[in-house]
């Protein structure tokens, strides 16, 4: 049976984020087209459900499909912040509790997480509402900068297009890069973005020639297993070391070490993925140097070594 997600709609939905999971998760098939995923839509009491765009969807479903779901997903609405005001139910909270997957989209972490189920656990939202999330919900670890969180078994993305790279993260992790990759292409969109959602912040940078970061990433990308160092990255972008390190992170969201190492690791990755190639020759091509040097970051990334991640990632 194709694995079920349930998608809860509520009140002043985001359209996209309504849509995400139905336009993604049915995207992936077996090699002989068969649907991985089986996607239904409920709201409370089955009733019809508006959005801000000034139309409303009609669920099939109502909150008791829940008991069903191999996978709950609740998209972003819009007000996020007023969440906390009864408009959420506590029928809606309590079919929450006891699932084997929930994943949010934007803003839909004010509700999982007014149902405790992000309690301890680190979590994102949107960057708009993160201040006002981090009032609400103190005990939650929120991360304001990444695009999506994995916690296992509870995952939380960041505002509207980030709920696309959860999804395909979620498709990556149950079936595959393969898998995912071809969903990617199907719905246009990449199977992955670098950095975080801080590079999408509303905040002016400089103007001027050669300002940015983009043909020294691209170098970076180029050169993943030679030795690069701030220094000469900053030379290669014509900045001093400090404006190169600011810029950069300004452009990513990461630093230029952390954004470097993330490379490396999907790099390394695809490697595993798509090769034969030994631990050694994956680590030095990557730019790790070393088998043990790869095994300790691939671990720390994905939490296998090298040689389990393959035997994971290598489906037939």
């Amino acid at each position: 049976m194709p694995h079920r997600i349930v998608v809860v709609a509520l009140d002043h939905f985001a359209p996209l984020d309504l849509g995400v999971p139905g336009q993604v998760f049915r995207a992936a098939r077996t090699p002989s087209g068969e649907r991985l995923y089986e996607v239904v839509t409920c709201s409370e009491g089955r009733r019809p459900v508006r959005c801000e765009a000034g139309y409303a969807v009609l669920p099939d479903h109502d909150l008791d499909v829940l008991d069903t779901a191999d996978t709950v997903v609740v998209p972003g609405i819009h007000g996020g912040p007023a969440l906390l005001d009864g408009t959420i139910s506590g029928a809606l909270h309590k079919a929450l509790q006891g699932r084997p997957r929930v994943m949010s989209i934007c803003t839909g972490a004010f509700v999982i997480a007014a149902a405790g189920l992000l309690d301890g656990r680190p979590a994102t939202t949107h960057w708009r509402d993160a201040p006002r999330f981090a009032r609400f919900f103190p005990q939650v670890k929120l991360d304001p900068d990444v695009l999506f969180v994995d916690d296992g078994d509870v995952l939380t993305s960041a505002g509207v297009a980030a709920g696309l790279d959860l999804a395909l993260h979620v498709i990556r992790r149950d079936h595959g890069s393969e898998v995912a990759n071809t969903v990617a292409r199907r719905c246009v969109m990449p199977p992955w973005r670098d950095g975080g959602q801080a590079q999408y912040i509303d905040r002016p940078l400089p103007d001027g020639p050669g300002g940015g970061t983009a043909a020294t990433r691209d170098y970076m990308l180029a050169h993943l297993d030679a030795p690069l160092d701030l220094a000469a990255l900053a030379g290669h972008a014509r900045m001093s070391v400090r404006t190169f390190t600011r810029r950069f992170r300004e452009e990513t969201g990461q630093s230029p070490a952390k954004w470097l190492t993330e490379q490396r690791i999907r790099h390394a990755r695809r490697l595993l993925e798509t090769t034969d190639l030994g631990v050694e020759e994956v680590a030095r091509r990557a730019g790790f140097g070393t088998a043990v040097s790869l095994r300790q970051h691939l671990h720390t990334a994905v939490g296998v070594a090298p040689l389990a991640y393959r035997r994971t990632f290598r489906r037939t």
